[in-house]
């Protein structure tokens, strides 16, 4: 089980956008389907339009006005079997010059996105197109213990989809994600999982994020960092040329090195640490408590 504390606030637009690094992330297009347009084989072509278009987190909300992509394709496949793209713009709001037929437009604010279906009449004026992404954000960080905050360096998220596919597994959305940084998303729920370190320090939660809001969410872990050194006094210069082994209470290796002086964040619990040093071995049981970094010290013995 893992203990997430949850902050949620409106995003009042982008201003809450604003507040933290943006996580730049090219999201994949919707799948499209293709269909033929409605303009006959031998009908004339009419004076391109300019159509304007909007995009809203939420359908009672202010339009954006950054972080914003935008792609119009053309319904028939070319061919490779695509859709063609026929027009792409960044930013906020945009307007473009479109000849009549049919389009699909996407607009995508990070991994959220909306597709809708457009049609530009031959005579007639066209209204301002609004597509509303649904979408929000998430904020992620971690603490280990009671209270005591994880350097960001120390940690990556990976997000994933919370519905497991038929095999069993949940799709990966999003990988390595930085503490600290806005995840644009859907509305909706999500996965996560966090690692503390490179070893064994990893939790899981699941996630919601709501459409105009930014969802700031605190993972905690237990665990803690660790050094081991092999001394030959108590605290005493650390050897060189020692290779080292951590073992869990049940026999598992979880982390091996060949260092003086190795430094690694372990999850709460009893281990043994193994050290080689020449044809000699030394080990020593120590155990881990969430929040309290602490040195293992081996003493070296002849």
């Amino acid at each position: 089980m893992a203990f997430v504390a949850l902050s949620v606030s409106a995003a009042q637009a982008q201003d809450a956008f604003k507040t933290f690094k943006q996580l730049d992330s090219t999201a994949k297009m919707p799948k499209l389907n293709a269909f033929s347009p409605n303009l006959g084989a031998n009908a004339v072509p009419s004076p391109a339009k300019t159509v304007a278009f909007e995009a809203k987190l939420t359908s009672d909300g202010g339009a954006m006005q950054q972080g914003l992509s935008w792609r119009v394709f053309s319904p028939i496949p070319g061919p490779d079997g695509k859709l063609p793209l026929v027009a792409t713009a960044e930013g906020g709001s945009a307007d473009f010059q479109l000849m009549p037929g049919e389009y699909f437009v996407n607009v995508a604010f990070g991994r959220a996105g909306a597709t809708k279906k457009l049609t530009v009449p031959g005579s007639g004026d066209l209204e301002k197109q609004v597509l509303v992404l649904d979408a929000g954000g998430m904020i992620l960080n971690a603490v280990t213990g009671a209270d005591i905050r994880i350097p960001a360096k120390d940690l990556k998220f990976d997000v994933y989809a919370a519905e497991a596919k038929d095999d069993g597994e949940r799709g990966l959305l999003m990988a390595d994600v930085d503490a600290n940084t806005i995840v644009r998303l859907n509305a909706g729920t999500y996965h996560i999982v966090s690692e503390y370190g490179d070893v064994n320090a990893v939790v899981r939660a699941d996630i919601k994020v709501e459409a105009g809001k930014l969802t700031e969410a605190t993972i905690q872990h237990r665990a803690a960092q660790i050094n081991l050194k092999l001394v030959s006094e108590a605290g005493g210069e650390a050897i060189a040329d020692t290779a080292w082994s951590v073992l869990t209470s049940s026999g598992d290796i979880v982390a091996e090195s060949v260092s003086a002086y190795p430094s690694m964040v372990l999850a709460e619990g009893e281990y043994t640490a193994i050290a080689r040093n020449k044809d000699k071995i030394y080990q020593k049981d120590f155990q881990v408590e969430a929040g309290r970094s602490s040195a293992v010290e081996l003493l070296l013995t002849k």
